[in-house]
């Protein structure tokens, strides 16, 4: 009786999940798609068409460059207080207090800081640098938790029968451990993804919310979450920014199926 009560309560949870989330993805598919027009993507922003094409290209610009320094960052920490680090050591345990909390600080207290320190003390003004800094702080206690999760999890067996053949620490780490963690490591690398394409507060004081194509990291600009939020925020192009909402799903979808694509290529050696 207790088994099918459980059973019962996990089929529930399951189906109100996979629910709410085709709910959300059929409401915004069903009211943006009638709306994609092409004018939406046009190279030039103006008033009469609201081009979200300055924001695809911003967001992909915040993206990689974010990943590009945070991803490095976070590995090579996550690898430190795995590998190399004491077991049981004052400063790890520091390390992962850190992490933990700063994964849990709200957005708009990065985008503060950012602010005050990117954009007013360095004076970068709004701007991509600005942003795109702001966004790797953000995502780095993601990176780095997931990563030492990824390792913990990889079998010492693998690494002592490694250490009996022959190998040394360095080989053992790219030749033996990575290629298990990678699918781990990975993981974390597409949730930091979501979070940079899907962030506002935080680069709304950052990044700004220009419409212009960006020509350098000191252009301001907007992301497709920002362009969409200050569509629907204006009140005039609610049917623009619901269209502006497929194309966000899209492009999530789109980066992700990369990154696992990769994540599997990576953890088979090939």
């Amino acid at each position: 009786m207790e088994k099918n009560i459980i059973r019962f309560l996990v089929y529930l949870s399951t189906l109100f999940t996979f629910g709410a989330l085709f709910f959300v993805i059929g409401y915004i598919l069903i009211n943006g798609i009638p709306h994609l027009t092409p004018s939406l993507f046009s190279w030039q922003y103006t008033s009469e068409n609201v081009s979200l094409m300055p924001a695809i290209i911003t967001t992909l610009i915040v993206v990689f460059v974010s990943l590009l320094i945070a991803t490095p960052i976070g590995v090579f920490s996550g690898f430190y207080l795995v590998e190399y680090a004491k077991r049981g050591s004052k400063v790890v345990e520091v390390i992962r207090i850190a992490s933990d909390t700063l994964s849990g600080i709200p957005s708009i207290v990065y985008g503060l800081f950012g602010m005050l320190f990117f954009v007013i003390f360095l004076g970068f003004q709004y701007s991509l640098l600005a942003g795109i800094l702001t966004s790797s702080i953000m995502v780095l206690p993601v990176i780095v938790r997931s990563t030492e999760e990824a390792l913990l999890s990889v079998d010492d067996s693998l690494r002592s029968a490694s250490f009996g053949l022959g190998a040394g620490k360095l080989r053992t780490i790219f030749k033996v451990v990575l290629p298990v963690a990678m699918p781990g490591i990975l993981s974390g690398v597409i949730l930091a993804i979501g979070r940079i394409v899907g962030e506002t507060a935080a680069l709304m004081y950052t990044l700004g919310t220009s419409t212009n194509m960006p020509k350098s990291l000191f252009s301001s600009g907007r992301t497709l979450a920002l362009h969409m939020y200050v569509l629907s925020s204006e009140g005039l192009h609610v049917n623009e920014s619901f269209a502006t909402g497929v194309i966000l799903i899209v492009t999530v979808l789109v980066i992700n199926g990369i990154s696992t694509v990769l994540s599997n290529k990576l953890s088979k050696g090939s």
